[in-house]
């Protein structure tokens, strides 16, 4: 087995000009969102000077998401998918605009930014379970993994250099150029979009409503490898997500050095573009159930490792570990899921999928910030790891379908 053999597998990019211009044109989208939240924090803190209207940001992106996903999905479930992605890309765009007209021509005061925000999630909550059918429409089944470890560390990309770029943007033109510049790479996800060829939901198109939303609910019940897979994402994010205990801890156990605090999420972000660009050494693993298992395992026992580390560099290599970790789970997780879900029920699982990756994370936080101020920084990451840890394993015992799930090996 050569060394190509563990690197991130591009053939779908090579195999499928669909996948490939998608592919594209959603990881540009992805550098000018990370570019827009950056220009709306500092717009909304340069017009209020309030945390509580910084944090509002988040809210607004956030509540139309989890508002709005499952009937969304539905809606995605029932008709083309490619013209959804389409319609709510063009959206997107149009918010996208707006922004940096109020931002070239005259400023919206917070709530109308807000505003905006928010209706562009509204957009969101469509295109994303939309987005998420795509990978099996476009790839053979042995490839979906690659093409998620792909769509994976696009992302990452945009997190390590979207938000520095933006910076950068803001300080030479101001938050109007850096609103246009996003607007400029949904022109790029539009191109993808129009290289995509008709995505019909298949021969049982989902009932209208609220029933189509409890068919989808039904099928998340009783189906224990899709459960499971859900169950352990909220375990990873709910039970030991550390973000907010980052200030803290650096403050407790590494002098309070702003350095240190910096390199946090650098550190995990490093870890998951390596895991992403080694991907192959999991993508190509015939047992994707048990590769999310154990990465969801390894992410847990990073973090209490890192709640217990006695300097900073060791600190750092953990969070290094619960970077690449979650890239494994992540990727395992998603082709789980999209490799065992029904054609027809692609969109409700996508949008159950994007509310669990949404909320899922601000409750972590959360939970993590409150336990922190009954106790401190070290006894919250720890017990969240070991919390994460448990929890894994209560999922795995009462999940064996997902143990031993298996697809066909690449040969």
């Amino acid at each position: 087995m050569g060394l190509r053999s563990f690197l991130l597998d591009v053939a779908p990019l090579r195999e499928s000009r669909a996948f490939r211009r998608l592919w594209a044109g959603q990881t540009l989208s992805g550098f000018g969102g990370q570019m827009t939240l950056v220009a709306v924090m500092f717009q909304i803190w340069q017009a209020t000077g309030s945390t509580a209207w910084t944090g509002a940001v988040g809210m607004a992106q956030a509540v139309p998401l989890v508002a709005l996903g499952l009937f969304a999905g539905a809606l995605v479930d029932r008709v083309d998918r490619r013209r959804v992605y389409l319609l709510t890309t063009s959206g997107q765009t149009a918010c996208s605009l707006v922004l940096a007209l109020q931002g070239l021509l005259g400023h919206l005061p917070p709530a109308g930014v807000l505003g905006v925000v928010a209706a562009q999630s509204c957009f969101a909550a469509g295109g994303g379970p939309a987005s998420r059918t795509f990978v099996p429409r476009l790839l053979p089944k042995h490839q979906v993994a690659a093409g998620l470890a792909l769509r994976r560390i696009a992302f990452q990309g945009a997190m390590l250099a979207g938000p520095a770029l933006g910076g950068l943007i803001v300080g030479g033109f101001g938050v109007g150029g850096c609103y246009l510049a996003d607007a400029v790479t949904f022109a790029a996800a539009l191109y993808g979009a129009f290289g995509l060829p008709p995505m019909r939901p298949g021969d049982e198109p989902a009932r209208p409503g609220v029933r189509g939303v409890l068919d989808g609910l039904a099928f998340l019940a009783r189906t224990p490898v899709i459960r499971g897979a859900l169950l352990t994402d909220l375990a990873v994010t709910v039970l030991s997500m550390p973000v907010s205990l980052f200030p803290l801890i650096n403050a407790e156990r590494f002098g309070d050095d702003p350095r240190t605090l910096g390199l946090f999420l650098t550190a995990m972000a490093a870890g998951g573009v390596g895991a992403s660009l080694f991907s192959g050494t999991f993508t190509r693993l015939p047992q994707p159930g048990l590769v999310m298992l154990a990465g969801s395992a390894a992410w847990g026992a990073a973090l209490a490792l890192f709640g217990l580390a006695p300097g900073a560099w060791t600190g750092l290599a953990c969070l290094v570990l619960a970077g690449a970790a979650d890239t494994v789970s992540v990727v395992s997780r998603g082709t789980v899921v999209q490799t065992h879900t029904p054609g027809e029920l692609l969109g409700r699982v996508g949008a159950a999928e994007q509310i669990v990756g949404q909320a899922g994370p601000d409750i972590g936080n959360l939970r993590a910030g409150l336990v922190a101020d009954a106790t401190s920084g070290t006894a919250a990451a720890v017990s969240g790891g070991l919390l994460c840890l448990a929890a894994v394993a209560a999922v795995a015992v009462a999940t064996p379908p997902l143990r031993r799930l298996t697809t066909s090996p690449v040969r």
